[in-house]
């Protein structure tokens, strides 16, 4: 390209004859590589004389809309030639670009957007071209490099970051900035998750290609049909149009969402069958902004669904030995489900044991037999464990038989653990298994109980004084551990009550014992407010906790700060939540509103995020310690933030060492370092006082069988 044409004018006169005519003579040169596609040489020559920095925003949302400009003008499609020949060929274009006027809540406010429509037939040939999408960052074939720095480490030849950032300014600086020393253990965890060696359980991807084959429909996998739209009655009755129109709509919806899960299910499929002859393979992982470690390939992995995870076990393969055939046994229980998973060990045990007819007849005939693998919670993790050891058990000497299957350990509701740890609670300690107990104890049941009782007491008074009565009196036969138990789990990331009763809503309607849509809310307006006191009650020490983070960071927000810290590893952590300013681009399609970071930064989301995102900076320190350990002590280690994978053989040594790095991080004064950093950083500021502490003894941790379990 030539420079500018438009110089200014004073340029142009300031510019010799000499170099004008050098200009020309370069410009000419360049024009006529190009007519003879010698287009190594002109790169050569463009790059040396290219003022140009990387494009701004501006430009990409310019040349990005003509681009699609023209694909809208030059891609059509012709449907197939089941049409009458003497007719003309209805030729339509591919995409069209058009408006759509999106209603907002309000009743009369609503926005312009501009969007690219895809004709139907398109929708339809995606689906079938998933399997043959050009996927960049593939599992590698060889151990990815090790990290040594915000950008080196990862891919070899794709760009790889040591942290996913979303174009957080901040928090990029932050990581560039700190020195390599400081980041170390952290490079040391997310090599040793990256060098763990992977390869296809062609046995289990056997039985999901044929489930697939022949409609999909079963164990977790979507059916590959469409549900047919509902047809117009024949009728002028409003409510009964109305009540299709809702249908139609609602049957839409649900196609759309089985057309996304196809294409999601055909693209790990495709890296499934692509992968199963290798040998092996790895996975680099980098972290997001709060620590957490993920793999960088995005399909195909053990962070993904239950059909992922079936597909996927270690390549090194070990003897099983007598504590791995127990938790092989064990961790069958466990994918099972079902309530099983809360009987004491032995109790899982026995169950396997009981049920090994079905195990055999599961590994024998998968998709002809009884198909008792199919009741399992996780199907296709618990086809995998069954064939694993009816193998071991047909076996000559089930003790030495190769096992490659990876058993997980997971902390029973691991957040609160963390606050359990964090303020030394005795009765939450107890309650999430940092404690030895006979059995181990569920916190979701716990909770049950507690809003049953709450419950009880609200039935027997007077619906005339108290209206909630009669409410509590349809929920006491619904309560049970699955109502509350996201609204448990979420409440250590700060659910709010909205939240709350959303989620207790779904529930209920997926019972579908109320039928009435208004109830429906009023129960779970009811039923979310009696389960967040019940938590409260339960967890004091980790409300008082999250209180205390909350208000340190509405007190650093509202001197429009970003909240910021060190997790115990070493890694800066900046939040990002900023407020957005509107950028108007004018572009040959349509004007583009894009959002732009301000330097605003926003007080309420910083202030709800921090308690949520510091525990998961905690539980990712906690996993990398493990990881780094368990690499020294030569296992195979896979992490799923708090659930940790080794070979059945190895399980109580990894359960010895995640116990022993739990106390380790705990031993540290973690809230005192905190508060120091903030005192450091806004000496001007007052923070308010550290929240009470309990007298829980740590060291309690290495004895509780249950903690992960």
């Amino acid at each position: 390209m030539t420079r500018k044409k438009k110089v200014d004018k004073d340029q142009e006169n300031g510019e010799s004859d000499a170099a004008k005519k050098e200009r020309e003579k370069l410009n000419k040169k360049v024009t006529n590589l190009m007519k003879k596609q010698k287009l190594k040489a002109v790169r050569g020559i463009v790059s040396k004389h290219d003022a140009s920095k990387s494009w701004s925003l501006e430009a990409r949302a310019k040349v990005g809309s003509r681009l699609i400009e023209l694909l809208t003008q030059t891609a059509f499609i012709q449907p197939p030639a089941d049409q009458l020949a003497d007719g003309p060929p209805d030729i339509r274009p591919a995409f069209v670009h058009t408006f759509r006027t999106v209603a907002k809540d309000a009743k009369n406010a609503s926005r312009r957007y501009g969007v690219i429509e895809c004709d139907p037939l398109v929708l339809k040939g995606l689906e079938k071209t998933a399997r043959h999408m050009v996927i960049p960052y593939m599992p590698m074939l060889v151990p990815p490099l090790n990290w040594t720095g915000y950008d080196k480490g990862g891919y070899f030849f794709l760009p790889s970051y040591v942290m996913r950032i979303h174009g957080a300014r901040q928090q990029r600086e932050a990581i560039k900035r700190t020195p390599r020393e400081q980041l170390e253990p952290v490079f040391k965890a997310l090599d040793a998750l990256g060098n763990t060696r992977w390869r296809v359980n062609k046995r289990v991807l056997s039985v999901v290609d044929r489930i697939w084959a022949s409609g999909g429909h079963l164990a977790d996998l979507v059916d590959r049909n469409d549900v047919p739209l509902p047809e117009e009655p024949d009728t002028e009755d409003e409510t009964l149009l109305k009540k299709w129109k809702w249908k139609v709509k609602s049957v839409k919806k649900e196609n759309m969402e089985r057309h996304s899960q196809r294409c999601d299910t055909e693209l790990k499929l495709a890296v499934a069958r692509k992968m199963k002859d290798e040998e092996g393979f790895y996975y680099p992982h980098n972290l997001d902004f709060r620590g957490r470690a993920y793999p960088m390939h995005p399909y195909l992995n053990h962070l993904g669904s239950d059909v992922c995870r079936g597909i996927l076990e270690f390549q090194e393969g070990r003897p099983l030995g007598k504590s791995g055939l127990s938790w092989l046994k064990i961790h069958l229980a466990n994918l099972y489900a079902g309530g099983v998973d809360k009987l004491s060990l032995e109790g899982r045990i026995a169950f396997t044991e009981n049920h090994l007819d079905d195990i055999f007849d599961s590994v024998d005939k998968p998709l002809e037999g009884r198909r008792w693998w199919l009741k399992a919670e996780d199907p296709f993790q618990c086809l995998a464990v069954c064939i694993n050891l009816a193998e071991a058990l047909r076996s000559s000497s089930p003790e030495t038989f190769i096992s490659h299957i990876p058993v997980h350990q997971d902390g029973s509701c691991n957040g609160l653990q963390h606050y359990a740890a964090l303020g030394r609670d005795k009765l939450g300690a107890a309650s999430v298994n940092l404690v030895t107990g006979e059995k181990p104890a569920d916190v979701y049941s716990g909770i049950a109980v507690r809003v049953l009782e709450i419950m009880r007491r609200d039935a027997q008074k007077d619906p005339v004084v108290f209206p909630e009565a009669l409410r509590a009196k349809l929920l006491i036969n619904q309560v049970d551990r699955k109502l509350v138990k996201q609204t448990v789990m979420t409440s250590v990331y700060g659910v709010t009550y909205i939240g709350a009763r959303d989620q207790i809503k779904r529930r209920l309607k997926e019972r579908g014992s109320i039928s009435d849509d208004a109830e429906i809310f009023g129960c779970a307006c009811y039923a979310a407010k009696i389960t967040l006191t019940a938590l409260g009650e339960m967890f004091e020490a980790a409300r008082g906790i999250m209180s205390w983070l909350g208000e340190c960071a509405k007190i650093i927000a509202s001197e429009n700060q970003p909240v910021r810290w060190t997790t115990p590893l070493g890694l800066p952590v900046v939040q990002p939540y900023r407020k957005f300013g509107r950028h108007l681009i004018k572009t040959s399609l349509q004007v583009l509103t894009l959002q732009r970071e301000t330097e605003k930064v926003m007080v309420k989301r910083q202030r709800t995020a921090f308690p949520p995102n510091f525990v998961h900076s905690l539980d990712s320190s906690h996993m990398m310690m493990t990881a780094i350990a368990c690499k020294k002590a030569g296992l195979s280690f896979a992490g799923v933030h708090d659930s940790y994978w080794t070979h059945a053989c190895d399980v109580d040594e990894m359960n010895k060492i995640l116990r022993e790095k739990f106390v380790q991080l705990y031993e540290t004064p973690i809230l005192e370092n905190l508060l120091e950093s903030f005192q450091q950083s806004f000496p001007a500021l007052t923070f308010p006082p550290l929240p009470e502490r309990g007298d829980f003894d740590l060291r309690d941790v290495l004895e509780s069988p249950y903690f992960f379990n």
